[in-house]
């Protein structure tokens, strides 16, 4: 199969691969959509060795031995090729799988090839009537947001409030999935210093604040707030980090999803005096994937204004170019 290779400075060129037959436990899937992803970045700059690609949804066309998964069933690609086993798998974490197998996309071939080899632990089937385009905001759209805004209210259950800094696609499923969770009336700020993403996110009902023109802190304050319950980074700025701390309220909490820079803080002043919590979280876990399909089963028409690019695999250089140009949603390539 003709697959896309990642060969640095930024350049996608096209390499053959055999297909692979699976093996015990393993399913081949037919991959229909796979969406692009920050985390990307040095794929694109740097090469990889693997076709990459970690938001996939294709269907079932070959099975290995010891499968259940019946010929033709359309699903998605969960990233992580837990073990199913460890501690953290039994209790349901296999976010944080203690002996995981790989990362589909990174270290195994991923969903921008014609064809991809999985576990069939990490497949999860959808019903045929979801178009497979959409199917792919399960993963980190709706998955990781949901996870990230979990992970807040249970240190804070009494959120009245939410800021997100950074408004790409993940801060834009943060905000989808903050008004779903919370409720519409609940008020979501949400930053950035992209005016296309910014006007996405107001259509999506968020309260933008322009970083070009004015502080974190200004435009909080210009829309009403002082204060914010929650906060969640998907930037992975320091700066963007240390703003959204300094907003929090009382028993406030600070949720970081983007991975890249650090924050500083004093412990006694800025956590213990006011109780606030610093959080991680990392992508979700695989038994919350049921929970995201009935919510875009019932919501896939305000979900699916995430997604404003699709391409075809042979315009997966100027898709990569656009996407991370910045003035894009979630982007999208079909096959």
């Amino acid at each position: 199969m003709n697959v896309p290779h990642f060969v640095g400075e930024r350049c996608i060129d096209s390499t053959q691969k055999p297909v692979g037959e699976p093996g015990p436990g393993q399913l081949l899937l037919q991959v229909k959509a796979n969406a692009l992803c920050g985390s990307e970045r040095g794929q694109f700059a740097n090469g990889s060795a693997v076709t990459p690609g970690h938001e996939a949804a294709g269907i079932v066309v070959a099975t290995g031995p010891g499968t259940s998964t019946p010929l033709g069933t359309p699903g998605v690609v969960f990233l992580m090729d837990f073990c199913g086993s460890c501690r953290s798998c039994r209790l349901g974490f296999t976010n944080q799988c203690l002996h995981k197998r790989g990362d589909m996309g990174f270290n195994k071939d991923g969903g921008y090839g014609v064809f991809e080899l999985v576990s069939e632990q990490i497949f999860f089937p959808i019903d045929a009537d979801i178009p497979l385009a959409d199917a792919t905001m399960l993963l980190d759209v709706m998955g990781t947001s949901a996870h990230a805004l979990k992970r807040g209210l249970q240190q804070r259950a009494d959120v009245e409030s939410v800021l997100i800094t950074g408004s790409g696609p993940v801060g834009l499923g943060m905000l989808a999935m903050a008004k779903l969770l919370l409720g519409e009336a609940t008020p979501v700020l949400i930053s950035d210093m992209v005016p296309y993403r910014l006007e996405l996110a107001a259509r999506l009902g968020g309260v933008p604040i322009d970083l070009r023109s004015q502080s974190l802190d200004a435009g909080a304050r210009a829309a009403g707030f002082a204060t914010v319950d929650l906060a969640i980074d998907s930037s992975g700025k320091t700066a963007a980090r240390q703003g959204a701390l300094d907003l929090l309220g009382k028993r406030g909490v600070l949720v970081c999803v983007g991975h890249g820079e650090e924050i500083h803080l004093t412990v006694s002043s800025m956590l213990i005096a006011p109780e606030r919590a610093v959080l991680g979280s990392e992508y979700f876990c695989f038994n919350e994937l049921p929970a995201s399909l009935e919510l875009l089963r019932s919501q896939r028409a305000y979900l699916s204004q995430i997604i404003t690019h699709r391409f075809g695999v042979g315009d997966i250089q100027r898709a990569f170019e656009l996407f991370f140009a910045g003035s894009t949603g979630k982007v999208v390539i079909e096959q």
